[in-house]
């Protein structure tokens, strides 16, 4: 019988976040493995499932697996849907809970501010765009923000650990290591305490290489 999702993977893509996501929520999941060499991602088949040709896609096919075509995409989505899909992982505070209203804002922070941000530093614009036409502060701005929140807590919502910590920690942890990034306590505090989960040592072993 076919495992509740099924994540379509590649090796260093943004899918490693979902995998370890999967991991962190005890998931009932299969991978589908691609390779961006061979640019498998590209093809029909997979154009059918994530028409953007892009990792990650994650297939669910219900509690009782009697699903048919749904499909999330984009990483921080997937993220999103997991925690509140199984709300028995404790990755996501309730709705309706005064502790939602960081979550959510931490769960669009990632790919709204600190990713185009990161970007616009590592591949500065060839002109200045006008400052009313950027919803994003420079990088160390960006990512001072998450420095000073974390000085309140181990994890961006206090104590608890959350898909949140998924979606900004994998972040910053790729940046840091490939050197964009030199984190101050708090970050590097936090970068220490997520390399450290079992789940994520898990994730990099599995999404490494097809077994």
């Amino acid at each position: 019988m076919a495992a509740r999702f099924l994540l379509h993977h590649a090796p260093r893509s943004r899918s490693a976040g979902s995998l370890w996501l999967l991991e962190e929520a005890g998931a009932d999941y299969d991978l589908q493995w691609h390779s961006l060499e061979a640019g498998t991602h590209k093809s029909a088949a997979y154009s059918a499932i994530n028409p953007a040709g892009k990792l990650p896609a994650l297939v669910d096919h219900g509690p009782s697996e009697d699903w048919k075509g749904v499909v999330v995409t984009e990483a921080a989505a997937i993220c999103a849907y997991v925690a509140d899909a199984l709300p028995e992982a404790h990755l996501a505070p309730p709705v309706g809970t005064p502790a939602r209203a960081a979550y959510a804002t931490w769960m669009t922070y990632g790919p709204g501010v600190l990713e185009p941000a990161m970007a616009d530093f590592a591949f500065p614009r060839a002109k200045e765009a006008p400052a009313r036409a950027i919803g994003w502060p420079p990088f160390p701005e960006a990512v001072a923000r998450v420095e000073a929140a974390l000085s309140v807590g181990p994890w961006l919502i206090g104590d608890g650990f959350t898909a949140a910590d998924i979606n900004i920690g994998g972040l910053l942890a790729w940046v840091t290591e490939w050197g964009l990034l030199q984190p101050g306590p708090n970050v590097a505090r936090y970068l220490t305490a997520i390399e450290a989960r079992p789940a994520r040592q898990a994730a990099i072993r599995k999404g490494a290489a097809p077994a």
